[in-house]
């Protein structure tokens, strides 16, 4: 049990309590407490009661509460909730767009009490004309309806990894003389999957006493020897029975997508028996193909030719490019997440906190910049070797301009643009806008190109083959937003991207120090695209990086004097 699984715990106690109409200062008391839990500085199952009792915003009751779910898994007060509150209005808590107010209003004054009613209210009309809706709000939770629905059964591949590896370990330390290896589209590191998927030769009926003691556990029989546990509140788990002999051959099968293994079939054959899975390949005269790009045909193509380039590693990123500190909406001074950073082994850290249009986030004035820019100046005397590089995320405003004169932008060693508002878009408004943010001579990188949360939110639509070309031509950098939710450029563009000569760059957006711990996810994203250290901005070493924003100076100078 982490501390995000524990604050959720509170999160959702706190929401609950909203909707059932509990005064507001018990309310946002869990509310709070949900966000310091989230943000120890340890996990609390590893912290002495003594500890985790002193930390800010816990305290004893608090953290008699947390003790409570490591404990039971549960916690009781959240269960009185649930238990009074009909099964449809808490799936109800998944829509975005519906706070515990609204879905107050849709649950006591509307007896609405499931997704299907509600559904069938919005289109009716009837949700418009209660009051703190209106026709838009009517309209934007009908669709979150529909994207909820579609993407049911699905989960983020950050969270089903973790997952699969403590599964893994667990069985492994159970059964030490068996074999355990994660599959499927988690070993292939989607970022969107279905299924934790376990290649294993552990006999089937010694899997269904591990998981027999689980409390309304369910065990389905699949075609091909594959068992699948069924577990309330979980990814259902895929196990792929194999004889010790088989395992490699079972592994490989279960690995590709069906479009790889297909193609790999019609021009190759499998050994039955294979040592390992590089001599399948190597049986075959083809390059190992890692399994994160065993997706598409293409890649057989590519590893027939010869030897495939290295993919990028978290071992080769050197510098934490996008970071946010207490100056906007951070969680960090910027000395302590310098000092983390270097203590880290990072070369530098580019501090980029939100700019003035984002005053939800508390953006930088012109005054505040100016003061930052001291702090920073400050810092990089007392870390030298170590360097802070100042930044600014400025918002994409509406007609594509960026959120500062040129006065101001010029104060910055670079500049990430991205667009945190009016994110409903056509195709057409969405590329006119993006593109003159791309043109802007002060733009650096462009931040999270499309604004998707996944799962969340679809982000707002582009030509992402436009978007390339122009950063091709203007020398801008795009984004490979790190955060397990966004994952943005999406990895099936980095080969096109490659290809134009686009430099990328895996960037956490850490919002604290612990948010560094994203730049993993960065990278298993970037890798399924193939993307090679060469090509990632953020595993420039300190002397490339100074050198590449001083040739992005003079071009910034160049044009500049032509205009």
């Amino acid at each position: 049990m982490n501390n995000y699984d524990i604050a959720e715990h509170f999160s959702m106690l706190s929401k609950l309590m909203d909707i059932h109409g509990e005064s507001s200062f018990k309310s946002k008391f869990y509310s709070i407490a949900a966000y310091h839990i989230e943000n120890l500085p340890a996990q609390a199952v590893e912290m002495e009661d003594a500890e985790l009792f002193s930390q800010k915003g816990i305290g004893e009751s608090t953290g008699k509460k947390i003790r409570e779910i490591e404990q039971t898994g549960k916690l009781a007060l959240l269960e009185k909730y649930i238990a009074a509150t009909p099964p449809g209005v808490l799936e109800m808590m998944n829509i975005k767009g519906l706070g515990p107010k609204k879905i107050a209003v849709i649950w006591k004054e509307m007896g609405i009490e499931t997704l299907g009613e509600l559904e069938y209210a919005c289109q009716e009309n009837r949700l418009a004309a209660m009051k703190g809706f209106g026709v838009k709000t009517q309209t934007a939770i009908l669709e979150n309806i529909g994207y909820y629905q579609k993407n049911q059964g699905l989960h983020l591949w950050a969270e089903v990894e973790a997952l699969s590896k403590e599964l893994c370990t667990r069985l492994s330390t159970d059964f030490p003389e068996h074999r355990f290896s994660i599959t499927g589209a988690v070993r292939r590191q989607n970022e969107i999957v279905e299924f934790v998927e376990i290649v294993t030769d552990l006999p089937s009926d010694l899997l269904r006493k591990q998981f027999s003691g689980v409390s309304d556990v369910v065990f389905d029989e699949e075609p091909n020897n594959i068992l699948v546990v069924r577990i309330p509140g979980h990814p259902f788990i895929r196990f792929y029975l194999t004889s010790p002999e088989a395992f490699y051959h079972t592994l490989f099968f279960s690995t590709g997508s069906s479009e790889f293994i297909k193609a790999f079939l019609e021009r190759y054959t499998v050994p039955s028996e294979p040592a390992d899975e590089e001599t399948i390949f190597s049986a075959n005269g083809l390059a190992n193909i890692p399994p994160a790009l065993r997706e598409t045909a293409t890649m057989l193509e590519y590893a027939a030719d010869g030897v495939l380039d290295e993919l990028i590693t978290t071992a080769d990123i050197k510098g934490i490019i996008h970071s946010h500190s207490t100056w906007s909406d951070g969680l960090d001074k910027i000395e302590t997440m310098a000092k983390v950073a270097r203590d880290q082994g990072f070369q530098y850290l580019v501090i980029s906190d939100h700019s003035q249009a984002a005053y939800y986030a508390q953006g930088l004035s012109p005054e505040r910049i100016a003061a930052q820019h001291q702090e920073i100046e400050a810092l990089n005397q007392k870390f030298a070797p170590f360097r802070i590089f100042k930044s600014i995320e400025a918002d994409i405003l509406g007609d594509g301009s960026l959120d500062y004169n040129e006065n101001i932008l010029r104060t910055f060693d670079l500049v990430i643009a991205s667009v945190h508002s009016n994110l409903k878009m056509s195709q057409e408004k969405a590329m006119e806008r993006v593109l003159k943010a791309i043109r802007n001579p002060y733009t650096t990188i462009l931040g999270h190109p499309t604004g998707r949360l996944l799962l969340s939110r679809p982000g707002y639509p582009v030509d992402h083959k436009e978007i390339i070309d122009t950063c091709a031509e203007n020398d801008v950098v795009i984004e490979i937003n790190a955060h397990p939710r966004r994952l943005d450029m999406d990895w099936r563009w980095i080969e096109y991207a490659m290809e134009k000569g686009v430099l990328l760059s895996v960037d956490p957006d850490a919002h604290s120090v612990f948010g560094f711990r994203d730049i993993y996810y960065g990278v298993m994203s970037a890798q399924k695209g193939g993307l090679t250290p060469a090509y990632n901005l953020s595993s420039f070493t300190l002397a490339e990086f100074e050198a590449f924003l001083q040739k992005q100076a003079l071009k910034r100078e160049r044009l500049r004097t032509m205009s």
